[in-house]
């Protein structure tokens, strides 16, 4: 675009036209140049394509045709043009701008439903805005220019057209926005519409394939989660209520679409799809300073309102809270009882995370972080009574094709399941009321259904009442048999996600510590699975050993060496928290104590302290060597006394910067190793009452 014209914003929501008036002093050179540019960009556009407004798209690019004839004849007479001209173009250029505006929304190709929706409002923008033209074209003195007679009397005419046309809504998108309001009313009346009737809709809006409904499904999340983050506090405004209802009925009406009416799947190009967004989605963390601070420990979301307890660590605020309102009073992450349950915000953090998802191009709504993991979850609000009923009607379909289908119905079954938990909870509980759960367990063994079963019982676990299912329906022992024999390492991952969420329950950790495969399977994991596997293994294991009597039985199977050679890894920056958790848990007892010192845990534990950059790191750290020193003894004393060197810097800068429980052992350890190096005959008994203290 030419000098002295603004650009508009280059992202912006459909439907608004950020349009902007050029300046005063433009030259005329200028805007008649920029006038040409945006006809020629409208005059580009192919009506019959677009899947709705194709009259009113069709007879302004006619008129827009018509207008650049005439720009163009200006522009090849060298005659100047007079002053009075200037601002007439100014708003014609002004018209233009939302008439490309709108030429660009008409054509989008993922959201024709809701084109479909706002059809009326569409066509009365075209009315307004070659009314607008009309407007600047009757203002236009045609004496003062010098340009042929024939492009006047063109020009004089189509002034005249524009004054007495109506655009107004196409006869066919009327009686089909009729039909879609009529197919709401029907879900929300809680009756199933006629198939017949939502094809012919769907053929309509050459809505044609899977893949096309959702990416239909998509434009319509990302406008539901826009309009939730406009709400205004505390209550949201009717209007914004009512939009959002209406866009959560057509999106769950188009989820029950994508389930009922797509019948067939091409799963190889889907399941290649995601498995190269999983590695795209590997690569961007991998290459990311700790990604896994961005994830909430309780939920493992992005988080979109962090905030820190008194412990150091943080968590999304949303699921904090329901921690908190469940009855717990101890640090989910750490399991030590909190000084408070205030909680504080963590801006920096929270900015970080922002710069994160703009760069990713990842969402992270308010909608979102009404998801809840490791704590009871509450059904959500679907958005209206038609998307409930949609959603029901839905996961019913579902629950049958599970039972009664053929492989290949089983198996898109299964991956409709994860998508649908996976975006709301609502949905995640019509799932599971259907009886989903039960017979995605029996097809979580077979090779040809194992991923996707897996992956939908994942997003199911995160309910309450998934786990509880999960349990009763004695399907332990087969998502166990996954962590340790599934087809593919990222199954085995998903699975171990699965145990992880089982273990947010007390009663569940101690029947889940009796299997005596899950924790080698855990274990086997670590060892040898992909980078997110491996941290999610450490996550499970660290559910594991919220239950005491646990602790035996996770030492004897050979984690903390697995966990040390992680931590020795270039992939520890992912997990290292994760695995330092588990560390500070096994290190409380002797036993564990000795299994650190006999890894070489000391000496990695010191270096990692060195290098640490978050509070939780440091925190973390000195908890480990505090317990080495109370549970062995001077053996450890005196090689931190000997490290001394390294090692009092380091816990001086945790009493500046460290957490409260971070500072409070640090202080006592500095205490213990001087007392100790000025003394050197301290008495083991004394150490151990002294650092037992912190505990």
């Amino acid at each position: 675009m030419p000098p002295n014209i603004r650009r508009p914003p280059t992202h912006r929501r459909p439907l608004s036209f950020p349009a902007v008036h050029p300046c005063e002093s433009i030259s005329t050179t200028t805007i008649l140049t920029s006038l040409i540019t945006l006809s020629q960009n409208i005059s580009t556009f192919q009506p019959n394509s677009f899947p709705t407004q194709k009259r009113n798209t069709r007879e302004t690019k006619r008129q827009i045709q018509i207008l650049l004839i005439f720009f163009q004849e200006l522009q090849s007479h060298a005659s100047p043009i007079p002053k009075p001209i200037i601002p007439i173009l100014s708003n014609l250029h002004f018209t233009l701008q939302k008439i490309h505006f709108l030429f660009q929304d008409c054509s989008l190709q993922n959201a024709r439903l809701w084109l479909l929706i706002k059809s009326q409002f569409i066509a009365t923008q075209f009315h307004l805005f070659i009314h607008s033209v009309a407007e600047s074209l009757d203002a236009l003195p045609l004496h003062l220019i010098n340009i042929c007679d024939e492009v006047k009397e063109v020009i004089q005419l189509l002034t005249k057209q524009n004054k007495t046309i109506n655009l107004v809504l196409d006869h066919n998108d009327q009686r089909q926005t009729k039909h879609t309001i009529s197919i709401l009313n029907q879900f929300e009346k809680g009756t199933e519409p006629d198939v017949d009737s939502v094809k012919q809709l769907l053929d309509y809006l050459e809505i044609k394939t899977w893949l096309d409904c959702n990416e239909e499904i998509k434009f319509l999340q990302y406008e539901i989660e826009f309009e939730h983050e406009q709400e205004p506090e505390p209550e949201p405004e009717p209007e914004s209520e009512k939009e959002i209802s209406l866009l959560s009925g057509l999106k769950c009406f188009l989820c029950y679409c994508r389930v009922v009416l797509f019948e067939t799947l091409d799963f190889q190009s889907i399941t290649r799809n995601r498995s190269e967004s999983r590695c795209r989605r590997s690569i961007e963390m991998s290459s990311c300073v700790a990604p896994d601070d961005y994830r909430c420990p309780i939920s493992l979301e992005l988080m979109a309102d962090p905030v820190t307890v008194s412990t150091g660590q943080t968590y999304n605020r949303a699921s904090i809270q329901q921690w908190f309102n469940s009855g717990n009073i101890t640090c989910p992450k750490t399991g030590e009882k909190l000084v408070s349950i205030e909680v504080f915000p963590n801006t920096a953090l929270k900015t970080i995370i922002q710069k994160f998802c703009y760069d990713n191009r990842i969402s992270v709504s308010r909608t979102n972080s009404q998801s809840h993991v490791g704590v009871a979850v509450t059904t959500v609000n679907p958005g209206s009574p038609a998307a409930a009923h949609a959603i029901q009607f839905a996961s019913w379909s579902l629950a049958q094709r599970l039972v009664f289908g053929t492989d290949e119905q089983k198996n898109k079954a299964a991956y409709e399941i994860g998508l649908l938990a996976k975006s709301n909870v609502f949905n995640t509980a019509c799932l599971i009321e259907m009886g989903t759960v039960p017979p995605l367990i029996d097809l979580v063994l077979a090779s040809a259904t194992q991923e996707n079963a897996i992956f939908a019982l994942l997003k199911l676990s995160k309910h309450s009442n998934g786990r509880e299912v999960i349990m009763e329906s004695r399907g332990l022992d087969s998502i166990v048999t996954v962590v340790r024999q599934g087809y593919s390492l990222e199954a085995r991952r998903i699975a171990a996600g699965i145990v992880f969420y089982l273990t947010s329950v007390k009663e569940y950790r101690k029947l889940i510590g009796e299997n005596s495969k899950v924790v080698s399977g855990l274990v086997e994991l670590i060892k040898k699975g992909t980078i997110r596997g491996k941290k999610t293994a450490v996550d499970a294991i660290f559910g594991l050993l919220l239950l005491p009597k646990n602790h035996t039985k996770v030492l004897a199977s050979g984690v903390v060496p697995a966990i040390v050679s992680v931590l020795c890894s270039w992939e520890k920056s992912y997990v290292v928290n994760d695995c330092l958790a588990v560390l500070v848990a096994l290190a409380e007892n002797v036993d564990g104590s000795r299994a650190v010192l006999e890894a070489s845990g000391l000496s990695l534990v010191v270096g990692i302290l060195q290098s640490a950059t978050s509070r939780a790191e440091k925190e973390y750290c000195v908890s480990i060597l505090v317990s080495l020193c109370a549970n062995i003894g001077d053996e450890i004393v005196s090689v931190l006394v000997n490290d001394g060197s390294v090692i009092m810097p380091l816990l001086y800068g945790i009493l500046t910067d460290g957490t409260p429980l971070a500072e409070k052992k640090a202080r006592k350890l500095i205490s213990v190793l001087q007392e100790f190096d000025e003394k050197k005959t301290l008495g083991t008994s004394v150490l151990h009452q002294r650092l037992l203290q912190l505990n």
